[in-house]
């Protein structure tokens, strides 16, 4: 019995699936969107809002503050980095989530990303779908907004 265990498994064992979903993270914040099965996209969605509450949560500036406090802010922004850095692979995508998505999402309290079903894949007819952050614009309505 699997009581009160949670995530999917996903036929893998757990270090393959940590560090698919490691590459999947970093995928998810360098493209801002990824095409995967469904069920590994409702698995990513714990992953990566937990990766950016890390990234809300870090001082955003030390622009004056000085001594003590200055010291303390320096402190937990390193210590964000470094946890954000077991999920993010890549020093590209780890700015971005810091000084990009980070000042993007300071209003939401949660929610980050959105995952629209994209049909069925062709070789074993997985369900597929499309994760996304919620503030870009859904597939398909990009074309017809900038027209």
């Amino acid at each position: 019995m699997r009581h009160r265990k949670g995530g999917r498994k996903l036929n893998m064992d757990s270090t393959e699936r940590k560090a698919m979903f490691r590459n999947m993270v970093t995928s998810l914040v360098t493209h801002g969107s990824i095409r995967t099965t469904e069920a590994r996209a409702k698995e990513l969605r714990r992953f990566a809002e937990k990766v950016v509450t890390i990234a809300k949560r870090a001082p955003a500036s030390t622009d004056g503050l000085s001594g003590g406090e200055l010291q303390v802010a320096q402190a937990k922004r390193v210590h964000a980095f470094r946890r954000a850095r077991r999920w993010v692979m890549d020093a590209d995508a780890l700015g971005k989530l810091f000084n990009e998505y980070a000042v993007r999402f300071a209003a939401r309290q949660g929610g980050y990303t959105r995952i629209v079903k994209a049909g069925f894949r062709p070789g074993d007819d997985a369900a597929m779908a499309v994760i996304e952050w919620v503030d870009n614009p859904p597939r398909g309505e990009s074309e017809t907004a900038s027209a």
